[in-house]
């Protein structure tokens, strides 16, 4: 599971083996969720407003590579 970014203890990472949308994975200490790369979309799960606003602004920046990593890692 490559992590592609880090905000202090908060990480954006992408699973191999995974099915359904395309989607990435914030995850903390204290919770974790499921993002669709195209919509960003929260598919699942909860965090705390600061953690999922910082991972959201830098996911939609970096749409691109996540979506070029979750082809690279389920395609």
């Amino acid at each position: 599971m490559p992590t592609i970014a880090r905000f202090g203890k908060v990480l954006v990472q992408v699973y191999g083996g995974e099915h359904g949308v395309p989607h990435f994975h914030i995850v903390s200490p204290e919770g974790r969720a499921s993002v669709a790369i195209e919509t960003m979309h929260v598919l699942a799960g909860d965090l705390r407003a600061q953690e999922m606003r910082a991972a959201l602004a830098w996911a939609a920046v970096n749409r691109d590579l996540l979506m070029a990593t979750w082809q690279e890692l389920n395609g």
